[in-house]
């Protein structure tokens, strides 16, 4: 299983991790920060839970993008 972690609230709306991984990421026209598509929220910690391992390249690629550390990959 793959898990994505954000830490939404500390988003600067920089868009790498849009870049890196447009289908399970996507800025919010509201307040410019990320979203993880499909997530649930637990005190501002968005997680995402798939058995897809495709997704685990590219959202590797967009916490390692991201400037200010706020997105965690695991794989257990």
């Amino acid at each position: 299983m793959v898990i994505v972690t954000l830490q939404r609230n500390k988003c600067i709306g920089c868009n790498y991790c849009v870049e890196m991984a447009p289908a399970q990421f996507q800025m919010s026209k509201k307040d410019g920060k990320t979203v993880l598509l499909k997530s649930t929220d637990a005190k501002g910690f968005f997680t995402l839970k798939s058995h897809d391992y495709s997704i685990l390249e590219v959202c590797e690629n967009a916490a390692k993008a991201c400037p200010v550390n706020i997105i965690v990959v695991k794989e257990t």
